[in-house]
């Protein structure tokens, strides 16, 4: 009866110029709170709900549910999860572009369990159009704290040239891996006060930083110190390290699918691969300023990075270029003698008008410009990857993203061409 009450009151409860009102308790008049898995969705409707398993589910063990408290709280849990979302969606689209620059996104959350797990905030900007917040580190720290306000500036989900004007996705809280939230008091103020800081989306991808995603935070830093130990065991045994690679899930490949294509071409020169599988420009830039390169002089340095900057925020194609000149020049700082083959960004999904291989190619047209053709040269085998239709073929790239083998090969000896004259005695 308490609960009835308390919807009742809230159905008729306006929602003023000054704010919106989201969810206090349940959601606003013609929203709904969608409740979705990699695989799957389900409307929040009574007190619970968990997401259904499709017949064949990809992620066998995975479970996300969600129940609605006594107190309004809505509560997201979710294990061995790729994704699980608490969507506010379903409502006549919201006009927030006179909510900027000084309004802000409030609510109440309390972290129960994030141990194993990662948390962003998302809110839709249009079609194709997703902005996100990361949440990881600071979602952690707050396991055990009980129910804590955050306020984020909405400025935080902006970016130069987005329209708010129609918004239909006003509010998303994400988890990935293992993990239980509990939010609540959701609410868009017009003139509201930040307290929560979020970064700059303009200086992101040149501000170093460990990767923050909860399915890599457990071995990304034991990796990289592996890898530094690796180079010191060259160090030990006499061998000079003519060759490294630098990037991310692409590069680190060459230790799997890649494994025979990087023994036959690049072993003799002890070569080093220091791939990081979801690194994006300011990852690799924390280590390179945290002793990547530390203790070898190569003569080559292959360097492939920024295709995850696309995938994970679709951002601006000059600030991964800004992204990508800043790990350039590190490298010519600790390693001056080392001419730098920049590879362009490979093509990614199946078709020609896939949404992430237009947006790698405005990159790969400013890629040029850090390029002198004489300490840094472009290298792009995309050509090499993609069919006569320009489509992508499973045999070269079994998900339109990461080699296969046979793609490796490919990769291997178009570099023999450039790197051949470059690692001569």
């Amino acid at each position: 009866m308490r609960r009835l009450l308390h919807a009742l009151c809230l159905a008729v409860l306006p929602l003023t110029a000054q704010s919106l009102d989201l969810d206090t308790g349940r959601p606003a008049p013609g929203w709904h709170i969608a409740v979705t898995d990699f695989e799957g969705q389900a409307r929040l409707a009574g007190e619970r709900v968990t997401v259904p398993k499709p017949a064949q589910p990809r992620v066998p063990s995975s479970r996300v549910a969600a129940r609605r408290g006594d107190d309004g709280a809505v509560t997201l849990q979710f294990s061995h999860s790729w994704i699980a979302q608490l969507r506010w969606q379903g409502g006549q689209p919201l006009d927030l572009n006179a909510y900027l620059p000084q309004g802000t996104v409030e609510f109440d959350l309390d972290v129960i369990d994030l141990a194993q797990g990662g948390l962003k905030f998302k809110l839709g900007c249009g079609k194709d159009c997703e902005r996100k917040i990361p949440f990881l580190f600071a979602g952690r720290a707050l396991a055990g704290q009980g129910r804590q306000h955050l306020s984020f500036a909405l400025k935080c989900f902006w970016r130069e040239g987005d329209d708010f004007s129609a918004v239909d996705l006003p509010f998303t809280l994400e988890g990935t891996g293992s993990g239980e939230v509990r939010v609540s008091r959701l609410r868009l103020n017009k003139a509201g006060k930040p307290t929560t800081a979020c970064p700059d989306y303009r200086t992101q991808s040149v501000t170093p930083e460990p990767l923050q995603e909860s399915w890599a935070v457990d071995w990304w830093l034991p990796r990289h110190e592996s890898k530094i130990a690796e180079v010191r065991a060259h160090q030990a045994a006499g061998r000079r390290v003519d060759l490294v690679f630098l990037g991310d899930s692409i590069t680190q490949g060459w230790e799997k699918e890649g494994t025979a294509a990087f023994a036959r071409h690049f072993a003799p020169h002890h070569a080093v691969a220091l791939g990081f599988g979801g690194d994006r420009t300011e990852n690799l830039l924390w280590r390179l300023r945290h002793g990547a390169l530390d203790g070898m002089a190569p003569k080559v340095v292959v360097m492939l990075i920024g295709t995850n900057n696309t995938g994970e925020r679709l951002e601006d194609p000059t600030l991964t270029v800004a992204g990508i000149r800043a790990n350039l020049d590190e490298i010519r700082r600790r390693q001056p003698q080392a001419t730098v083959l920049l590879m362009a960004l490979l093509p990614r999904g199946e078709t020609p008008d896939d949404l992430t291989r237009r947006h790698n190619a405005r990159i790969n047209a400013l890629l040029p410009s850090l390029a002198d053709g004489q300490r840094v040269r472009l290298l792009d085998i995309g050509p090499a990857l993609t069919q006569p239709d320009g489509t992508l073929s499973r045999d070269l790239l079994p998900d339109f993203l990461h080699l296969s083998p046979a793609g490796y090969d490919i990769w291997a000896r178009r570099l023999d061409a450039t790197l051949t004259p470059l690692l001569a005695p």
